[in-house]
């Protein structure tokens, strides 16, 4: 009797052993989903599960070794133009030739597909008259500018290779507050860097952009970045693209725990735009808005501080024909909830002019949805073509003005500085807010305007505007 009892109890020992190692082998030993031919990786390096070690940590190694072959080193140079004006000398000599100086730059780039497009921050590129690409096995590539976004600091690269690695998307909206997630990139110029950290936060708008329909809603993580990072890859436990590194806060320039990353649900849609049209199709509801503070709960009747209040109607314009009205309080798009107005942003940042969104509002304690049928910054549904949107020239990033805000600044022609970088325009005093209304003698309403004015940037000898105060201006050069 006790025999037999010992070799039940064996057996169910054996059949106990065999069905963990079963289920172990199953779950936590799956092979790698990428495939290899020689040195060539065929599939996005990207991962089904991740190894837990022993005493439970989740062991990173599989996806950084193959991620890291997908991030790029991306060096830039810029000319920049010196002078030293002295009236004396100009008198008796004529003007003194400008000086130029090479600055170098240096930042991340992620490959996404096997063809040679990259992504990188607009802030790394931005100026550059040479950019190169370095891949994690050293070879060197010139790069091709394809487009770039100044209101959500992104950038295409192309350069002339096939078979690469690349990162496929990742769903950055399903990110939780404390998951896993590794930074790829290049710090301080040393090449293929990974750091880990957890989600701190989502949605974070930092005011770090200055163009005027920037669209900023970080997510926020303690991944160690330094200068280098930018544009460098924030990758799931899956090997998943979830966001592209851009930022860090810090008083002394340093990582100092808190870094950020813009989030592949701007990013996916911006690189698409970028590659098929050229320019960025910007969506727009047609509403000023602002996020709930605790100063409106007794004013505006509420139980909390979320939501994000419309404070102004555009004429004519999209969400005012769907039946909006100022004082709303914006709580969704499209059956998801936002609750301030970097979400929004970036909720409407997904789509494109003539696409429908179901806005949610709430209106004097009752909740409403309206369809709202998106324009674009002149105010219509049309897609915009290369050259007709806005852009950079001159340093200066130049958005279109609607009909509607033609009319009330009493002008037939122009468009709006949206932000001002390095260049002869910032050196004039041209401010974020001013309208160009001409220049060198021709009327302006788009980039390519601008471009056959000035022989693609070559050439200024005039330019009429008004300030943001509603003062004229207008330089004349000899």
């Amino acid at each position: 009797m006790n025999g037999k009892r010992v070799a039940g109890t064996v057996a169910i020992a054996l059949f106990s052993a065999l069905a963990a190692l079963l289920i172990y082998t199953s779950f936590f030993e799956r092979p790698l989903v990428v495939e290899e031919r020689g040195s060539v990786m065929e599939q996005p390096v990207q991962f089904t599960s991740n190894r837990i070690m022993a005493d439970g940590v989740i062991d990173f190694s599989p996806v950084a070794e193959r991620v890291v072959h997908a991030v790029v080193h991306v060096k830039t140079k810029t000319i920049r133009e010196y002078s030293y004006r002295n009236p004396i000398f100009e008198y008796f000599y004529g003007e003194t030739p400008g000086q130029s100086q090479e600055v170098p730059g240096f930042g991340s780039g992620v490959i996404i597909s096997s063809d040679g497009y990259i992504i990188t921050n607009n802030h790394v590129i931005e100026g550059a008259n040479e950019v190169e690409v370095t891949l994690n096995d050293n070879r060197t590539f010139p790069a091709v500018v394809i487009g770039r976004d100044p209101s959500t600091d992104i950038a295409v690269l192309k350069i002339d290779s096939k078979g690469l690695p690349w990162v496929e998307y990742g769903d950055s909206d399903d990110l939780r507050l404390g998951e896993w997630v590794l930074a790829i990139g290049n710090p301080f110029n040393l090449t293929s860097s990974v750091t880990a950290g957890i989600v701190s936060a989502k949605g974070r708008s930092l005011g770090l952009l200055e163009d005027q329909y920037r669209i900023e809603s970080f997510i926020q993580t303690d991944a160690a970045l330094n200068r280098g990072n930018s544009g460098g890859a924030l990758v799931n436990t899956r090997g998943e693209l979830i966001g592209i590194t851009s930022a860090i806060l810090s008083p002394s320039g340093a990582y100092a725990g808190n870094s950020f990353a813009i989030p592949t649900s701007i990013v996916a849609k911006v690189v698409e735009d970028l590659r098929e049209y050229g320019e960025v199709q910007r969506a727009i509801i047609g509403v000023n808005i602002r996020d709930i503070t605790s100063d409106d709960l007794e004013e505006l009747n509420l139980d909390a501080a979320t939501g994000v209040l419309v404070t102004g109607i555009t004429e004519n314009g999209a969400a005012e024909d769907a039946g909006m009205k100022e004082g709303d309080i914006i709580v969704g798009v499209d059956g998801r909830k936002v609750s301030t107005a970097s979400e929004l942003q970036e909720a409407i940042g997904k789509k494109r002019p003539g696409d429908k969104a179901t806005i949610s509002v709430m209106r004097k304690g009752k909740n409403q949805e309206f369809n709202v049928t998106l324009r674009n910054l002149s105010g219509t549904t049309e897609i915009v073509k290369v050259g007709e949107g806005g852009g950079t020239i001159f340093g200066v990033n130049f958005q279109p003005l609607s009909d509607r805000e033609k009319s009330e600044a009493g002008i037939s022609s122009g468009m709006r500085v949206a932000s001002v970088g390095e260049g002869r325009l910032r050196d004039l005093g041209i401010r974020r807010g001013d309208i160009v209304t001409s220049i060198n003698g021709k009327e302006i309403n788009t980039l390519t305007d601008i471009r056959n004015a000035t022989d693609n940037g070559s050439n200024l000898t005039s330019i009429f505007g008004i300030q943001t105060n509603g003062t004229e201006f207008r330089y004349i050069f000899r």
